[in-house]
């Protein structure tokens, strides 16, 4: 413990807040195992479409993306997911989300079986980096981006909040 904890809110500050930007509901295909490496099994998983909507955009996931997975010995799956949103105006939007999941691994074989389990149960958190020309959603290259995911049996749905 530091000799000089600090306060629990500096005067001035105020703790950062969350708004609603938009859900993803992304499909996949099944992992491809590459094997054990020096840093855990990896796994890419290719993206092959889906969808996402919020109040300022909406419109489908591009298939071709892929989420790059370590999964570790202690629960533990580190992600990195590179895909392309398409607005339904035909905007273009790069996409780089990071994070980890953590799940107790007899819950993730029930997922992996096509069961539907209880989301509260998975921890499962990203940060989010959008790229784009397109003037009307430029606005998600200004801002940092946390994640929200839940797994589906042939899916993730991610529900991204603008950091305020």
């Amino acid at each position: 413990m530091s000799e000089h904890p600090l306060p629990a809110q500096p005067d001035g500050h105020t703790p950062p807040g969350l708004e609603f930007a938009f859900e993803a509901l992304v499909d996949v295909a099944r992992p491809l195992d590459v094997g054990d490496s020096p840093y855990g099994t990896r796994r890419i998983i290719p993206i092959t479409g889906g969808t996402f909507e919020g109040p300022l955009l909406r419109g489908e996931v591009v298939p071709g993306g892929a989420d790059w997975q370590v999964v570790h010995s202690n629960a533990l799956v580190t992600l990195t997911a590179t895909y392309a949103l398409r607005t339904d105006d035909g905007a273009l939007i790069a996409v780089t989300n990071s994070g980890f999941r953590r799940a107790d691994p007899a819950l993730m074989a029930a997922l992996a079986r096509g069961e539907e389990v209880d989301q509260r149960q998975i921890y499962f958190r990203t940060t989010a980096r959008f790229e784009t020309e397109a003037p009307r959603y430029r606005w998600l290259s200004d801002y940092l981006f946390v994640g929200s995911g839940h797994r589906r049996p042939r899916g993730v749905a991610i529900t991204f909040w603008q950091v305020g």
